[in-house]
């Protein structure tokens, strides 16, 4: 009669836990304040918003008419280059080099592409405000593309393809249009195709709504390694802090002890980084406050407008989205990292030296054991589409 008792007992357990949330969670390894922070990266995906500064934003013929000028060697001056040369969708809009090869070798890693419309800043140095001013920026870099607006204005002219589209979409030849005008809708069209780049569900977004909803079967499908790095990226990591919300990044800039040096003997130099891109920015015509954005109330300038110089912003660079990092090796802004557990061994055992941070610490090494590395990088790769 003892054993009924506590069979009974087990069963009722069972009952209640399906019948009161609460009592689910017992079955998973997590603080109340981690699971608060788990949730907070979620749900996925994002709802977003058409562009305000860009009005071809969710146009069906300028994404189609972006999709074509993305993949057109017409860009370049040489036409031996597109925009996919740099960022192949084979490579998850990457190209798998540590720096990007336009006419000559760059100074910084391909960016992959997904989900930019959640972005605030774009480049690593945050460079520019919006995507399409991203665009130009490229096609007229002379180590890149290497175009001016005049040269690209008698491209799409001359390009019966290119021409036809750019008709449809805005309606007048180019030759109607400036130089400038025809460069700005151009980094339009290609920003409005750029913003579909967008993922889908992974498997931590499958747990992670599982936790929302308080679904043992569905919190049990998720591998307990993965758990276990997740508990260290939203605990002693810290890793939150700055890899936060939906879209794993806070969208700002840090200095997380990469060398920022460039070149190598007599040619070596500093990469400015964040204190680079602001200057450049302040520099640049086509920002959310200038004349070529859509937006007569500027309501998304309010970062640019309180955008400051300052000097802690050398050797910053922009906090990537983790989301599809398993796909986007190698890493960091000089592509000096080349898998996950690199990464992580980094951040184990991080060189405080290179950095400069204020008196609330930020970053200091994590002291990672040989499985809690491989804990971190098995949940870092649940962060990929399957």
């Amino acid at each position: 009669m003892r054993w009924a008792a506590v069979l009974m007992l087990v069963a009722a357990q069972g009952v209640l836990a399906g019948a009161f949330p609460g009592a689910a969670l017992a079955e998973v390894p997590f603080t109340a304040a981690e699971r608060t922070a788990i949730l907070l990266h979620g749900p996925w995906p994002l709802k977003a918003r058409p562009d305000p500064s860009n009005r071809l934003s969710g146009n069906g013929a300028a994404i189609a008419y972006g999709r074509r000028l993305f993949f057109t060697r017409a860009l370049s001056r040489e036409r031996r280059q597109s925009c996919a040369s740099c960022h192949a969708p084979a490579r998850a809009f990457t190209d798998g080099r540590a720096v990007g090869q336009g006419r000559v070798a760059l100074d910084r890693n391909s960016p992959a592409l997904f989900n930019l419309r959640h972005n605030r800043w774009f480049g690593w140095a945050g460079q520019t405000d919006s995507l399409w001013a991203q665009s130009i920026r490229p096609i007229l870099d002379r180590r890149e593309l290497a175009l001016t607006p005049a040269l690209l204005a008698r491209r799409v002219t001359l390009d019966k393809g290119l021409s036809h589209g750019y008709r449809q979409v805005f309606g007048a030849r180019p030759g109607a249009h400036t130089p400038k005008q025809v460069l700005v809708n151009v980094a339009k069209a290609l920003a409005a195709y750029q913003e579909t780049l967008t993922t889908g569900k992974t498997p931590f977004d499958r747990f992670r709504d599982a936790l929302a909803r308080n679904d043992p079967a569905g919190m049990a499908a998720y591998p307990a390694a993965a758990k276990r790095g997740l508990k260290i990226f939203v605990g002693r990591g810290r890793c939150a802090v700055c890899h936060f919300g939906p879209n794993f990044t806070n969208g700002e800039f840090h200095n997380i002890g990469i060398v920022h040096f460039v070149g190598h003997g007599k040619d070596q130099r500093v990469d400015p980084g964040r204190y680079g891109g602001v200057r450049s920015l302040r520099r640049n015509p086509y920002t959310l406050l200038g004349r070529w954005s859509d937006d007569p109330k500027r309501s998304t300038a309010g970062f640019t407008r309180r955008v400051t110089l300052h000097p802690r912003n050398w050797g910053e660079f922009r906090v990537p989205s983790l989301r599809e990092a398993a796909r986007t090796a190698p890493y960091m802004h000089n592509g000096s990292l080349k898998t996950l557990e690199d990464v992580v061994r980094h951040y184990s055992a991080i060189p405080e030296g290179r950095l400069h941070q204020g008196r609330g610490r930020l970053l200091k090494p994590l002291n990672l054991s040989k499985r809690e590395i491989a804990d971190l990088v098995a949940f870092l790769k649940t962060l990929a589409v399957r």
